[in-house]
């Protein structure tokens, strides 16, 4: 019984899992032994003793006819459960184990059975022994394989059989037989030992099986005790105070419920404010509190009436609904959902100047994954909703799909491929003289990873941003770059190495401060090195402003990367201490057939001539896009038709080589 006294305990729920293998392996194996019982016979008919061996497989069939019997006769701890009561469970413990001894007796009268072989081969010495040898040591090794839940059961059978096999063989003499009668007690024990190490990992799967499904009564039980309690309080703790709407909690139990039961599938959209920072920031956090609660009355006056709404958290709301249910206008696509609550948002304020509020969405419309997982994707949709603009929506497809999974797999597993040597940075040459020298190297970080492939730099450089590994990616990049250098200086050759840093890096670690300690400690000029600021984004000039500066006076030169596009400015020019920029190749790429293009370039040629910096054209991936670089003057060029990115030990023989790339690089 268990400690509780609340039903069976767990070797009796394990006693009854032996008994229920027992019966199947029996009911199982009892055909064959009929059918090799009959073989016998056959063979003792053959060889002139048909009366012995018809009488033999008589009584072979009447013992296999008990054994099968036995394993369908009633027996009431089969109904054993965590449910029985204690008294029942007692009795039903104590009818499992009275079946278990008698189906392990039974399989001895069975054992003694096949044992009476002997008298039909005059003791294993006619020249049908070999015949019986092999059938008794065949059946009996299919009663332990048979046999894994009980050890008694096929233990019992073997014994008298192989016992009286080697018996035999030793009576009749002879070093062969010997041997064989040797072997044979070999092949008793090791099936003994067989049959009680698979009787042990039955019971511990058995254990293990019953533990939990008492765990899993436990919890339902515990659930079914919170359930009541939490009646009474859902309404406080599932919905958000300010605006009326569900709560986090409260919208991911219900939308869990929605997306778990049957039918269409559900549509998912994450809703964010756009400018609602500067509302807070303008109008005071009271403002931005009726504006959340105004925003929350037109979703509810827009959306369907069985949709799901809910404030998650400052600015941005949950929406889960049935695209497909309900009568018009209840009927909504996706899209057109969208657009409506965009619309909604966007409205005017009567009663105060929201001032330019607006709202981007991301939709998820599947059926099957949890709520967590169609969170992250519409939550993957709103980022690229937001990057494309205000009062945006996007709808998460295949090709979110792969970012999203390439986003998580690529930040859960940086650190590791970091510490093991995951990473690698190769270089790509920048070109001098019309693309006849190389006068540069450019590191780029790269990582292949084993299930996305090539990982993006840039997906890298954000992982770390948002793993908390900036600082250990800026440290490796620079100790693959220092190398480089030192190989570079020991050679006498002035190429000059370059490494990115984005604006998120420069603010958020001292980048001056690791560059300038990595080159002293080396013993590098700094001269030789160059950092490449990238603008992807708007750059916060002032945060970063006095690390570049650090930097410039150190000797580093600073260059402006992407230049032509985005924020790129006379100003960051002039603030960043820049002493190059790169063209960006957006500008260069089918320069040669567009008068815009080349009219952008010139431009900034001129820019570089004026100011005294130098220019590098990126991107250059044709033959008559190089022609017309080389026809404009400009000084420095970098692309895909010159030279590829390289792995270091390459890229630093090609350098040194003074020769151009080549494009198989």
């Amino acid at each position: 019984m268990r400690p509780d006294g609340a039903g069976p305990d767990l070797r009796a729920l394990i006693r009854r899992d032996q008994l229920e293998a027992v019966r199947r392996s029996v009911r199982q194996a009892v055909p064959i032994n009929t059918v090799l019982g009959a073989a016998v016979a056959v063979v003792a008919v053959q060889a002139g003793h048909g009366g012995a061996g018809l009488a033999w497989f008589a009584v072979c069939a009447v013992v296999n006819l008990a054994r099968f019997w036995l394993c369908r006769a009633p027996c009431p701890g089969l109904a054993l459960s965590e449910a029985t009561p204690p008294v029942a469970a007692q009795a039903a413990a104590c009818s499992i184990e009275r079946h278990l001894r008698f189906a392990a007796l039974a399989a001895f009268l069975s054992g003694v059975v096949w044992a009476l072989v002997a008298l039909l081969c005059e003791g294993y010495t006619s020249p049908q022994a070999l015949f019986y040898l092999i059938v008794t040591c065949g059946i009996t090794a299919g009663s332990v394989a048979h046999g894994i839940a009980f050890a008694a059961v096929p233990a019992s059978f073997l014994a008298p059989p192989l016992v009286t096999v080697a018996g035999c063989l030793i009576w009749a003499g002879g070093f062969e037989r010997v041997c064989v009668a040797a072997t044979v007690m070999l092949y008793i024990v090791t099936l003994g030992r067989s049959a009680i190490a698979t009787e042990g990992g039955f019971r511990r799967t058995s254990r293990l099986k019953n533990e939990a499904t008492a765990l899993a009564r436990a919890r339902q039980e515990a659930h079914a005790a919170a359930s009541a309690l939490a009646d009474e309080m859902r309404r406080r703790a599932t919905h958000d105070a300010l605006t009326g709407l569900l709560n986090r909690p409260g919208f991911a139990q219900a939308a869990e419920e929605r997306i778990q039961a049957p039918g269409p599938a559900p549509c998912l959209m994450l809703l964010d404010l756009d400018g609602f920072k500067s509302v807070n920031d303008v109008y005071g956090h009271s403002t931005g509190d009726r504006v959340l609660v105004e925003v929350a009355r037109r979703l509810r006056r827009t959306l369907p009436p069985e949709a799901l709404a809910a404030r998650l958290g400052g600015d941005e709301f949950a929406i889960l609904y049935d695209p497909a249910g309900g009568l018009p206008p209840a009927v909504w696509p996706p899209a057109d959902l969208a657009v409506a609550l965009i619309r909604a948002v966007t409205e005017p304020f009567e009663n105060f100047d929201a001032g330019r509020l607006g709202a981007s969405i991301g939709l998820c419309h599947a059926h099957g994954p949890s709520l967590t997982q169609m969170l992250s994707c519409a939550d993957e949709a709103l980022y690229a909703a937001k990057a494309a603009g205000r009062n945006r929506f996007r709808m998460f497809d295949e090709g979110l799909r792969g970012r999203l999974e390439m986003r998580r797999d690529s930040e859960r597993e940086l650190s590791h491929a970091l510490a093991v040597g995951g990473l690698a940075v190769w270089f790509q040459p920048i070109f001098g003289e019309g693309g006849c020298r190389v006068a540069g190297l450019e590191a780029l970080v790269r990582w292949n990873h084993p299930v996305h492939g090539w990982i993006p730099p840039g997906e890298i450089v954000a992982a770390a941003a948002r793993a908390g590994l900036t600082e250990p990616l800026l440290r490796f990049i620079l100790e693959q770059v220092c190398g480089a250098m030192e190989v570079l200086r020991a050679a006498g050759s002035d190429v000059r190495v370059a490494m990115n840093v984005s604006p998120r890096e420069m603010a958020q670690v001292p980048v001056d401060d690791i560059v300038l300690d990595g080159l002293r400690v080396r013993g590098l000029a700094p001269s030789l090195l160059e950092i490449e600021i990238t603008e992807e984004t708007a750059l916060d000039i002032e945060a970063v402003q006095d690390k570049l500066l650090a930097l410039s006076r150190a000797g580093i030169r600073v260059a402006l990367d992407d230049f032509g596009i985005g924020y790129s400015s006379l100003a960051s020019l002039r603030q960043l201490r820049a002493g190059r920029v790169k063209i960006d190749r957006s500008l260069v790429t089918g320069l040669s057939t567009s008068d815009d293009k080349r009219g952008l370039v010139e431009a900034v040629l001129g820019l570089g001539r004026a100011l005294g910096l130098e220019v590098v054209a990126e991107g250059v991936e044709t033959a008559d896009d190089l022609a017309t670089l080389r026809s404009l003057g400009c000084p420095f060029l970098q692309g895909y038709h010159l030279g590829r990115p390289v792995p270091a030990d390459q890229a630093l023989r090609q350098a040194l080589s003074r020769v151009a790339w080549r494009n198989s690089a």
